[in-house]
């Protein structure tokens, strides 16, 4: 069997008693030390209304980022899409791609990532916040990247400076979308554990090769307490597993 690859996945948490400046210097320390230990990827995801979470803009974190390091790649856990009109998303990450050609990875998530309300004000309006929205802009998105948007629309930055778009999920249903456009798919058994083993099975098994990727590729985003022994990693679990989950519910504490 070959060996795992390992990355990176961060929220940019803002602890107790600090500012989000603060929070953001501690992940590019992260990022560069990732980097210095060999993992392949670094990627933080987007949360809006969450004062306990830093990384509410990730092409702006991830420019930074790319300056900090010189080889790791850096991308998106994801980008929310139903947050954003393709077309900026697509500017933004031609852009980086432009910048940092072959360190770009753009994973894209249908879930808003923050409350209803949250996700109107960004969006601006309810269109393209519902489910069925997220094939059409998906398709968009992409189409942007390879200057085939149907309308004459060029992005630029964006059309030739295609980042590795990945679609992220938790549930079949994003496994499929990912397998019927051949891309590459990032499941969240963080989030979802008793998913992960049939959504990748329904990846594997409705993958249709593309342009880009020839056969199936996964990543699985898991939780990880490293220590010398069981029970030390226990230990260490305990309090930071409560404070992830206070973590998400916006109110911020201090990781022991």
């Amino acid at each position: 069997m070959s060996a795992v690859t390992l990355s990176v996945l961060d929220l940019a948490p803002v602890q107790a008693d600090v500012s989000a400046g603060d929070a953001l210097r501690a992940t590019t320390r992260l990022a560069q030390h990732a980097e210095e230990l060999g993992f392949r990827r670094f990627w933080v995801a987007e949360h809006h209304n969450m004062p306990g979470i830093a990384s509410s803009a990730p092409a702006v974190v991830l420019a930074h980022l790319a300056a900090s390091t010189s080889r790791i790649r850096v991308g998106s856990g994801g980008v929310m899409l139903p947050n954003h009109p393709p077309l900026v998303v697509a500017e933004q990450f031609g852009t980086l791609e432009a910048l940092h050609p072959g360190r770009i990875d753009l994973g894209i998530g249908r879930a808003p990532g923050t409350d209803p309300v949250t996700a109107r004000a960004l969006r601006r309006s309810a269109e393209g916040l519902g489910g069925e929205s997220f094939p059409r802009e998906l398709t968009a998105l992409i189409g942007f990247f390879r200057g085939a948007d149907g309308e004459g629309i060029v992005a630029s930055p964006g059309r030739g400076t295609e980042p590795a778009v990945w679609l992220l999920g938790s549930s079949g249903y994003s496994a499929q979308v990912a397998a019927v456009l051949g891309l590459p798919f990032a499941f969240a058994h963080h989030i979802a554990p008793d998913n992960t083993a049939a959504a990748l099975a329904l990846y594997r098994d409705n993958f249709r090769p593309s342009d880009v990727l020839s056969e199936p590729y996964t990543i699985v985003a898991a939780s990880a307490i490293c220590a010398d022994t069981d029970a030390e990693a226990d230990r260490l679990a305990a309090p930071r597993d409560l404070a992830f989950a206070q973590l998400r519910a916006g109110r911020p504490q201090a990781l022991a």
